[in-house]
């Protein structure tokens, strides 16, 4: 089985999705624990920078000073355009919508 077709690392779409400049600094946010995901109806800190997110899951972390709630609309092969890493994910919030 893929890694797409399982889920794909949250660090590695967190940048994909352009919401950290590297992928090391997604790593280090993950890390320290700065990052809830809702999968399945219950919500939990991740930790490790390996968790694979899936499609449907919700993240909440804080961005420019702000809480972002995202969920997952679909997992990437690459880093793309800003316009194809907004298709990844949408908004739940009006200020994740304003940090783009």
């Amino acid at each position: 089985m893929s890694e797409t077709a399982a889920g794909q690392r949250i660090d590695l779409w967190l940048w994909h999705a352009r919401f950290f400049k590297t992928r090391s600094l997604a790593t280090t946010i993950v890390s320290k624990g700065r990052m809830r995901i809702t999968a399945n109806g219950t919500t939990r800190r991740v930790t490790k920078p390996a968790t694979l997110l899936r499609i449907g899951d919700t993240l909440t972390f804080l961005r420019n000073d702000r809480v972002a709630r995202i969920t997952i609309l679909a997992l990437a092969d690459r880093r793309g355009s800003a316009v194809e890493a907004q298709a990844l994910y949408t908004a739940l919030d009006d200020e994740t919508a304003d940090a783009r």
